[in-house]
């Protein structure tokens, strides 16, 4: 998570979650966008009192791993499962 966390830091909102809240349109919003970047931060414009149960649900309907909350921002991590298209390579321990 620290890894990601920062290579994250320097990544813009792909994703903003406004007045609708929470909508199927969103979550294939954030599902396309972890498939082309597997590293998406999403931006709580609205429901922020309620950040933490709505990342949790796009994290279980996307199939992705929260990496951080920070403030109104969360940042969300799904494999690419394809070799030839994966971005992000782990360093070794």
């Amino acid at each position: 998570r620290k890894y990601l966390r920062k290579i994250g830091h320097h990544l813009d909102p792909i994703v903003i979650i406004g007045k609708q809240g929470m909508t199927d349109m969103l979550v294939r919003a954030v599902h396309d966008a972890l498939e082309h970047h597997e590293l998406v931060k999403i931006r709580f414009n609205d429901f922020k009192d309620e950040k933490r149960d709505l990342t949790g649900e796009i994290e279980r309907r996307t199939g992705s791993q929260i990496a951080g909350i920070i403030g109104h921002v969360a940042l969300l991590y799904k494999r690419q499962q394809d070799d030839e298209k994966r971005k992000i390579v782990f360093p070794e321990r």
